[in-house]
């Protein structure tokens, strides 16, 4: 497996004595400062195409009906699928998962998926029978530091901006309808979690930043990922081994996170708000007679 490349001696020194003894970041920002944040949708409902500086993410929702688990019949199925290929960076493997994309998968599974974001039970068609099946697969185009907080965003942003198929049940019999036939309807959802993710510098990790790019988590000796909705309830706390954080620096950082959550929510509320301007010409009807107009011409 290729190696990761890592700064030189130099690029190191450098990067820390900014740090330290200068309070500076090499790229200008304020220690609880995001990079700018970027999100647009496709023209299908559900994908969501996120940039956080120069780390780029693509999430993709989608269903189909399937059979439920036999210990949850009365729940629908929702998984997310990580995927960090070559593309985003050479050290990557195409079928041979890294630590990275292990520790990613499972805090977004911890983030969005057990924490009760979406609401599974709404998912359910037939009790025991059938069922929807959501799946959000994460592809990470393009790696330049924190892809937990910018994954974790595009996720969220795909969920919400999916619609599924309209259903009905008549007589046992259950019917799927084409989005020709009824306009496709969100998916239950019950609170947008968000991750914000600290990383600490230092013998003792007295110094902390928010947003680490990548030259920047090369040389932290610890992380912390905080996982909380704009109402302030933590989701999970990730804190992967290194040095340990003081209680009261715990606090500082959790009560930083909630600010940056708040800001995420009404960023993401007002881009579904202009997607849903965008798309509504007159209603859905306006857009089947149009389309009937171009055949017919």
């Amino acid at each position: 497996m290729p190696r990761e490349a890592e700064p030189s001696a130099n690029e190191k020194a450098f990067l820390l004595k900014a740090l330290q003894d200068e309070q500076i970041r090499l790229d200008g920002r304020e220690f609880d400062q995001y990079r700018p944040l970027e999100l647009t949708f496709g023209d299908e409902y559900g994908v969501a195409n996120v940039s956080l500086g120069k780390t780029k993410i693509l999430a993709k929702a989608s269903a189909e009906v399937t059979v439920p688990f036999a210990d949850r019949p009365l729940d629908g199925i929702f998984t997310i699928a990580t995927e960090l290929s070559p593309m985003a960076a050479p050290h990557f493997e195409v079928n041979r998962p890294t630590e990275t994309e292990v520790l990613l998968s499972r805090l977004l599974e911890k983030t969005v998926r057990r924490s009760g974001a979406l609401d599974t039970e709404s998912l359910c068609l037939v009790a025991g029978q059938k069922c929807w099946s959501v799946r959000v697969d994460v592809h990470v185009l393009s790696h330049d530091g924190n892809l937990t907080d910018a994954a974790c965003f595009a996720v969220v942003a795909a969920l919400r901006h999916f619609r599924k198929p309209d259903t009905s049940m008549e007589n046992g019999v259950l019917t799927v309808y084409t989005p020709a036939e009824r306009e496709p309807v969100p998916l239950g959802w019950l609170h947008s979690p968000f991750c914000v993710t600290w990383s600490f510098f230092g013998d003792e990790g007295e110094t902390a930043l928010l947003d680490a790019d990548w030259m920047e988590e090369q040389v932290r000796v610890a992380s912390l990922t905080i996982s909380l909705n704009r109402h302030g309830e933590i989701c999970q706390i990730a804190k992967l081994g290194g040095v340990p954080v003081e209680a009261v620096a715990l606090l500082q950082c959790t009560s930083v996170a909630l600010t940056k959550v708040k800001d995420f929510s009404t960023f993401l509320d007002g881009k579904l708000a202009e997607d849903a301007k965008r798309r509504d010409k007159g209603g859905f009807m306006a857009e089947l007679r149009a389309e009937n107009d171009r055949v017919v011409g």
